[in-house]
């Protein structure tokens, strides 16, 4: 099978209108990986795990737990949805196009959003977790309170970012998205006092 060049990927992504499903899937499960994230961080905390290693090994195994059935999840998901299109643009034309730029750009588009669908909660969540990599090297304490914020940035972030493709107010936008995770915390924290 011979590789589409940069210039055919980006006919396939026009013609898909990748980008619009690839931002909100985007958007969302990384929303998703940073609130489980922080329902994880705020849970160990008042667990009593006080090894960053338990810490790292709890939130790379939520990270793949939302990562693998997300890729998974979206290519079924999205391969349906495409071949049922493609099936009935086929029915409407009377021709076959299971070897045509559109094939090609449902082909492209299922496996580009699957993936980002994919790696945006993981990513999300890895980056939260980041302060626990450096092991020993810090506080405990100091690691969980960094994570916390890693965490809270990466909502405002995306609030901003979210806030800027709807043309909203982007401060307002990342604060509302911020709410969020101090809804997240305050549940787990008093989840945590019940313990």
């Amino acid at each position: 099978m011979k590789i589409p060049s940069i210039r055919t990927l980006r006919r396939y992504h026009r013609i898909a209108g990748v980008g619009e499903i690839a931002r909100r899937y985007f958007a969302m499960n990384a929303f998703d990986g940073v609130l489980t994230i922080l329902g994880v961080l705020v849970g160990s905390y008042f667990g009593g795990i006080t090894r960053p290693a338990s810490v790292l090994t709890l939130g790379l195994a939520a990270s793949f737990a939302m990562g693998v059935p997300g890729f998974y999840g979206a290519y079924i998901t999205e391969k349906a949805e495409r071949r049922r299109s493609l099936d009935e643009l086929e029915r409407s034309t009377l021709s076959d196009l299971s070897d045509t730029d559109i094939s090609h750009a449902s082909t492209y588009a299922t496996i580009v959003v699957a993936f980002i669908d994919g790696i945006s909660p993981f990513a999300a969540a890895a980056l939260a977790i980041a302060p626990f990599f450096l092991g020993d090297a810090i506080d405990i304490t100091a690691a969980y309170i960094a994570a916390v914020a890693i965490a809270f940035v990466q909502l405002f972030l995306l609030g901003a970012y979210l806030g800027s493709v709807s043309r909203d107010h982007v401060i307002f936008a990342g604060v509302k998205m911020m709410v969020a995770g101090f809804v997240c915390v305050s549940v787990a924290y008093l989840l945590g006092g019940l313990a």
